[in-house]
């Protein structure tokens, strides 16, 4: 991840405003049944694979859509190889179905609009790219690490099931982090791009929110 650093200091306004205009989506989607039920204990370790399987449709697009991004003058900045979780996802997939695990995950309809969101929305824009890099990637590096750490305690899930949220290129997470978001300061978006960016920041945790329920309605 190559990152100028140009605005350490004002690259907090950006970043509050983000959270503020995206915090009800937020909440709503880490508070979905599914989910809810998961980190509760009250789930078991074929929901957890269940929701891994519909995560490598996920990552596979859009790392795809990501490899478009590598020479873009902007997008570029946020590629980064150290990120990258479809390989990860693969092996979890295959320690808990086998070597024939790909036989027997299928997108849910929720997934398939997900992917399809990448492919369109994402690829033809800078900013509706790193919008869904975003919330993936640096949600991984956060929250994720947290589920990591539940689904383990109430699963006892070894750590050869939970490579995915595991980054063993990013030891230190915060200081990641907080290039990742001066890095969305400095990039050079208009004031209309920066407002798609927390659009399609929202459209993407609905996203998400939709594949919950889908999986919850799946596992009941």
């Amino acid at each position: 991840m190559t990152i100028p650093v140009t605005s350490v200091d004002v690259a907090e306004p950006f970043a509050t405003r983000l959270r503020a205009q995206t915090q009800e989506a937020h909440t709503r989607a880490e508070s979905a049944g599914f989910m809810s039920k998961l980190m509760g204990g009250t789930g078991g370790i074929e929901d957890y694979a269940a929701l891994l399987g519909q995560y490598y449709f996920i990552y596979e697009a859009l790392e795809r859509v990501g490899e478009t991004f590598r020479t873009d003058a902007t997008g570029s900045a946020f590629v980064d190889d150290a990120l990258l979780r479809s390989a990860a996802i693969a092996s979890d997939l295959e320690y808990f179905g086998g070597a024939a695990w790909r036989e027997v995950i299928t997108p849910l309809p929720a997934t398939l609009r997900y992917v399809e969101r990448l492919e369109t929305v994402a690829a033809s824009s800078s900013s509706a790219f790193v919008a869904h890099h975003y919330l993936r990637y640096l949600g991984d590096l956060s929250g994720g690490q947290i589920i990591r750490v539940m689904v383990q305690r109430h699963y006892a899930i070894p750590d050869e099931g939970l490579t995915f949220l595991v980054f063993p290129l990013i030891p230190k997470p915060k200081p990641f982090k907080d290039l990742y978001r001066i890095a969305l300061e400095d990039a050079a978006w208009t004031p209309e791009e920066r407002d798609g960016f927390i659009a399609e920041v929202d459209v993407s945790y609905k996203l998400n929110y939709d594949l919950f329920t889908e999986l919850g309605q799946r596992a009941r």
